[in-house]
């Protein structure tokens, strides 16, 4: 909690040296000053990567399924998701191996979806802004933060060398976005695969995953599934939150939850099929408001506690982030040995610690 109060000064601070009254900077039009291009010189383009391939294909660190070795090795996009009613259904969230739920301001919520198999898509989104706590999450991945526009708080986290990210509002933002006729904004802007992979291009960043990253989860090994039978039945999962009203609905004939929100199923707008995760975790987390405007701080570091779900069951464990920012967030069980997930996508909620009696699990 200490990390997320020096944060919070920090943020403070910032507002009050600009006199700024508006805390996000998310108006089309409106001028964010960031550069177009980062000094890559020290960057390793090429990152050592120890994991074996096996037929062209290896392990997918979101996953932990087999994929194209050139999906594989490649860094993810982490793609911030307007989740309004309006701006639903999205487009292409369904190929998000691994998709990030926290509030922000007014209870509503945002999704960041991490995807590494998105090369054929032409529509993601509708894009939305950025909030510091999904940049946290991204950082975790190593992937490349996409987002259009940020709140004020996020700005100089932003700015930090260490995260590469394609904003709207900057002078790449042309290049991989774009708005459509469709819907009105801001629920109308989009990216493409092509104008995401020129606008890395351009900004100079680094390809591969970073030297030394061993993924964040620890997957169950080709034909083994994680054994849950002491957990709890969990067939119905509720996070509690306010204004979209999620759900997950659990599947025995094929071992997925699937997704619900604002009264329906949630769907994919480019195939039609509703969400489905193998995997659900509830990360439980500090948190704070920052200011009248309803902005909030989420504590990414501290570490606490967790439950994972999957094939029917739940069980309770801990998490706990190494390495400070560039680091990783790992899951441990009761007993304090790495938590060993099912193959397949998972949906993260992140759940405000004095709001937990809002979960229901049944």
């Amino acid at each position: 909690m200490k990390r997320l109060k020096i944060a919070l000064c920090m943020a403070m601070c910032a507002v009050t040296l600009f006199g700024c009254k508006k805390t996000e900077t998310g108006v089309p039009g409106e001028n964010v000053p960031q550069s177009d291009s980062q000094d890559a010189s020290e960057e390793v383009q090429t990152a050592t990567d120890d994991r074996k391939t096996e037929d062209g294909k290896v392990r997918s660190y979101l996953t932990g399924e087999w994929v194209d070795e050139a999906i594989g090795r490649r860094r993810p996009v982490a793609f911030m998701f307007n989740n309004l009613e309006p701006a639903n259904p999205m487009s292409g969230i369904s190929r998000a191996g691994v998709v990030y739920e926290a509030v922000v301001e007014g209870g509503l919520t945002r999704l960041m979806g991490v995807l590494e198999n998105y090369d054929d898509l032409d529509k993601i989104g509708s894009v939305r802004s950025c909030r510091n706590y999904f940049v946290y999450y991204a950082l975790e991945l190593d992937a490349i933060y996409v987002h259009y526009g940020q709140a004020a708080y996020a700005k100089d986290l932003l700015n930090e060398d260490y995260v590469h990210n394609l904003s709207g509002l900057s002078g790449i933002g042309n290049t991989v976005f774009y708005r459509t006729a469709d819907r009105k904004a801001p629920h109308n802007a989009y990216a493409s695969a092509e104008g995401m992979k020129e606008g890395i291009e351009k900004m100079g960043y680094r390809s591969g995953y970073r030297n030394g990253f061993d993924g964040k989860f620890s997957f169950a090994v080709d034909g083994k599934s994680v054994d849950l039978t002491h957990g709890k039945q969990a067939v119905k999962v509720s996070p509690g939150y306010l204004v979209n009203k999620p759900y997950f609905e659990y599947h025995p004939e094929d071992g997925l939850y699937y997704r619900y929100q604002y009264g329906g199923p949630q769907i994919d707008e480019l195939d039609g099929e509703q969400l489905s995760y193998k995997n659900i975790i509830l990360q439980y987390s500090e948190w704070m408001r920052l200011d009248e405007n309803d902005y909030l701080a989420f504590d990414c570091h501290s570490g606490g506690l967790i439950k994972y779900i999957t094939d029917g069951k739940v069980v309770d464990g801990t998490w706990m982030r190494f390495d400070g920012d560039v680091g990783t967030t790992k899951f441990f069980d009761p007993t304090g040995k790495e938590l060993v997930i099912n193959p397949g996508k998972t949906w993260i909620c992140i759940i405000q610690d004095t709001k937990s009696d809002a979960v229901v699990i049944e």
